[in-house]
Parts: structure tokens; C-alpha cells; sequence
């Protein structure tokens, strides 16, 4: 119930002014987004490859329904690409991107589908110059065909492009059996989005059962899966399965500023690790999905905000 409720209010232009407003919540932020700036996300990528630890920078933003913006979106991804390369970061997709194909045109009235794959398309030109690697981002149900298809059409040329999967959809289980091919890259995420019961499992356990399910589907498959959890219990079953592949052919994926001690843990192991950065202004939505959780962050950014007003 928390959830959704959390997740109701990520939609609320009236609260989002109210949060957006408070003194404090530049500080709180800051545990889950880089910065403003590309010069942000550099900086924290940097922090984070000194740790060891791999990353994937998202410029947040979505549901982009001007074409120039969409087109602007995808300028800061090649710029941001093209910065990474500059600083030694992106040699052998240490550090690599998460585009959200709404945020470059994917649902634009005319045309979206074309104008979200031609943005993604300059982005993976710029990503192979730089020797890394994009990754569609997960969105709601309404999305995931299309972003499908996008991936589909451009892995022609860009064989590295991957995608996510959300074990909190009914179809997640059938997507992973058409996605587990050789040299395909899928990351596995429970869901952030708060979706009609016909599309989505409702309870936690659910969601739970159905991410074992694609976690075994991809880890027994010859692609290369990026399992992205921080529960303990499924982290376990992944360390499993992952005795029967070859050392490094899969990698673990975490939100910056959740679990950093076990992110530390699991790089120190000899795993691979990789750490979802986000950066930008445009933080509301993420930060309240991500306060959606967990009920301890709940508590926290509460407590925050009383002792501000």
C-alpha cells in the first residue's frame, strides 16, 4: 500500500512543486543523484571506477513530447559520451549509458517511434566511438513494445545494445526466453512503476517469484545478464547460477547510494558491479520511485523535511 501511495505521488505535480521546494531536499538528493551537470556525473563516475566499481550514467528525464527536446536529450548523451572517452572512462565499457526512449522522442504524437530510434541510433554511434555500451531503460508497460522493437531494429548495427526487463510484468518471463540469444545484454530490474493488475503482480512476493524465474531464464541462457537487485536472497540465487557461466560473463547492477557497502562487497569478491548513476535536474519522479522502495527511506526523507519547515 505504501507503494503505490509513493508511487501515486510521483505523478503529482502539486507535491512535486511542494518537494522540489524545501530547503533541504538538494541534500537528499544528493544520496541518490550525481549533480546538475555533466561535469557532476563525470566527477562521481570517476569516484566510483576508483572503488572498482563499473557504472551506467542515466540524464534523467522522460515522457518528452517536443521533438527539440528530444533531440536536446540525445546532444547531452553524445556530449556526455564524448567527456567520459576524453577522461579514460569508457575503455572496455566501464562506464557506459541508460537511455529512457521516452526522453528521445518515443512517444512524441507524430512519428515517436522513428524520431525515438534515430536518437538512439546518434547515441550508439557515439557510445561505439567511445568504446562502450547503451542500455535501454525500463518504462511502464505502455512502453515495452515499442522499446522492443526499437532495441530489435538497431542491434542490426549496434550488436551491443541492450534492455531491461521487469520482473513486476506478467510477460517479463516470456520477454527473457526471446531475449536470452547469444551476446545479448539484459538487465533484469524488479520495476519501479506502478502499473494496472491485468499488466503487473501485484504483491511483493509475486514480484519476487517472478525475478527468480528470469533470473534462471537468462543465466542459463548464452547472453549476458546484468542483474540488477539489491535483495540479499536474490543476490544469493545469481552468485549460484552465476558457478555454472565463465567469470565475467554476467554482472551485478545497483542504484547509486543504495547498499554501497555490499556494492564494495561483491566488487572485492572478484564480481563484476555495476552502479546505476543518475544526474540532472530533472530528479523528482526517480527520487520518489526510489524513496518507494523502502519504507526506511520514507522515514528518513520525512523526518528531513519536518526539520526544514
Amino acid at each position: 500500500m505504501l507503494r503505490r501511495a509513493m508511487l501515486a505521488v510521483s505523478a503529482s505535480e502539486q507535491i512535486h512543486r511542494f518537494v522540489t521546494a524545501m530547503p533541504r531536499t538538494r541534500a537528499i538528493v544528493g544520496r541518490y543523484v550525481a549533480g546538475d551537470t555533466t561535469g557532476d556525473a563525470v566527477r562521481v563516475a570517476r569516484q566510483l571506477r576508483a572503488e572498482n566499481l563499473l557504472v551506467t550514467l542515466d540524464y534523467l528525464g522522460e515522457d518528452t513530447t517536443d521533438a527539440g527536446r528530444a533531440a536536446a536529450v540525445a546532444d547531452e548523451y553524445v556530449q556526455l559520451l564524448g567527456k567520459l572517452a576524453a577522461e579514460g572512462l569508457t575503455q572496455g565499457g566501464a562506464v557506459e549509458v541508460s537511455v529512457k526512449p521516452t526522453a528521445v522522442g518515443l512517444f512524441l504524437p507524430a512519428g515517436g517511434e522513428r524520431t525515438a530510434t534515430g536518437n538512439i541510433a546518434r547515441i550508439c554511434a557515439a557510445a561505439r566511438d567511445a568504446g562502450t555500451t547503451v542500455t535501454l531503460d525500463a518504462e511502464d508497460h505502455t512502453a515495452v513494445d515499442a522499446t522492443l522493437r526499437v532495441a530489435s531494429q538497431l542491434r542490426a548495427e549496434f550488436g551491443d545494445l541492450g534492455c531491461v526487463v521487469q520482473s513486476a510484468l506478467r510477460r517479463s518471463e516470456a520477454d527473457c526466453r526471446a531475449l536470452a540469444a547469444p551476446g545479448t545484454r539484459v538487465r533484469l530490474c524488479k520495476g519501479a512503476y506502478s502499473e494496472p493488475e491485468a499488466e503487473a503482480f501485484t504483491s511483493r512476493h509475486d514480484v519476487d517469484r517472478s525475478y527468480a524465474r528470469c533470473l534462471r531464464i537468462l543465466m542459463e541462457g548464452p547472453g549476458y545478464p546484468m542483474v540488477a537487485t539489491h535483495d540479499p536472497r536474490l543476490i544469493r540465487i545469481a552468485s549460484a547460477l552465476g558457478l555454472r557461466r565463465a567469470p565475467g560473463s554476467f554482472e551485478y547492477q545497483m542504484l547509486y547510494g543504495i547498499r554501497p557497502d555490499e556494492q564494495r562487497r561483491l566488487a572485492a569478491s572478484g564480481a563484476k558491479v555495476r552502479v546505476y548513476l543518475p544526474y540532472g535536474n530533472d530528479w523528482y519522479a526517480y527520487l520518489v520511485r526510489r524513496l518507494a522502495e523502502r519504507p526506511a527511506n520514507v522515514a528518513f526523507f520525512l523526518r528531513s523535511l519536518r526539520s526544514s519547515s
